[in-house]
């Protein structure tokens, strides 16, 4: 249950840290001059809650009142896509990059120290370039590779359990009610593996994970920021048998919704969503300039104008 503000700094050679800092530097002199001019929105708040595996079929038939009731009062799409390969550590890359593989060059699904950390602007060192705070609590270590250098105030890994993960990020949540938030549930992933996609285990997961959103959305209403907040509800991948990876719709469809401040109410998403799309959104509503690199695309029909 550590905050940590340098997790990786003792592993990062000199080189690796120029290369991330120019990487930062490069996307800020290639921001396109029409989304550059409103000044960032410090009194804005931007969750970002990713499902482990969320396959839509299996999360529709589970046990989630919490997940149904904020998609009800916003705006979901349940065909979303992911990237291939449709695994972890790429998906969510792309998801906090708003990039394909093909840009951010994360290729593998594991924690490789000796690779350090991802070298293109991810959408916490743009928006800490922008003057605002930022939080990332993960139930796997490999988002270590997410973990740039000055990029987040805090990066914790609290533990493989949703329910770790949710109380420790609660707790920070109402103390730092950090501008850009990204909160990952670990479990259903686990299950899926272990007993198969659609497996009573892996419902009883998803059931777990919704209890630990409503922690987080409980701490969200308490630390008196839910007016200004709007929260994204992603997976990075779905699965079959025991598995995921492949382009089968059963892999590649995720979910994908918005809930709280300018969201329309229950809408359904009918746009195409891929799941760069998730940094594009949050860096949109945050009046972070997006680059011109960026895949992603902010879901703007999602919102009230």
């Amino acid at each position: 249950m550590l905050f940590s503000k340098r997790f990786l700094s003792t592993q990062l050679s000199r080189r690796q840290v120029v290369m991330c800092l120019g990487a930062v530097a490069l996307s800020v002199s290639m921001l396109h001059p029409s989304l550059a001019a409103d000044a960032p929105a410090k009194d804005k708040h931007v969750f970002i809650i990713s499902f482990d595996g969320g396959k839509p079929a299996v999360m529709q038939k589970s046990k989630m009142p919490v997940l149904f009731g904020m998609a009800k009062e916003g705006a979901v799409s349940w065909g979303a896509q992911t990237v291939m390969p449709s695994i972890t550590l790429v998906s969510h890359t792309s998801m906090l990059t708003g990039m394909g593989p093909a840009k951010h060059g994360i290729t593998w699904n594991s924690w490789k120290p000796e690779k350090g950390v991802v070298t293109v602007p991810t959408v916490f060192s743009l928006a800490k370039a922008q003057g605002l705070s930022t939080a990332l609590f993960a139930g796997k270590e490999k988002f270590q590779h997410l973990n740039i250098p000055g990029s987040l105030d805090t990066f914790s890994i609290p533990g493989y359990s949703a329910k770790n993960v949710a109380d420790v990020a609660a707790t920070y949540i109402g103390v730092s009610k950090p501008n850009l938030c990204f909160i990952h549930f670990a479990d259903s992933d686990g299950a899926g593996h272990e007993f198969g996609w659609g497996s009573p285990e892996q419902i009883k997961a998803f059931a777990d994970e919704d209890a630990a959103l409503g922690i987080i959305k409980r701490a969200i209403e308490k630390a008196g920021i839910a007016k200004a907040s709007t929260v994204i509800l992603t997976a990075d991948h779905g699965g079959h048998a025991k598995t995921h990876g492949s382009d089968s719709p059963e892999d590649m469809t995720i979910p994908w919704g918005v809930w709280g401040a300018g969201v329309k109410r229950g809408e359904t998403i009918i746009a195409p969503v891929t799941t760069y799309d998730t940094a594009a959104t949050a860096l949109w509503l945050l009046n972070v300039p997006i680059p011109d690199t960026f895949d992603g695309k902010p879901v703007k029909t999602a919102f009230e104008k």
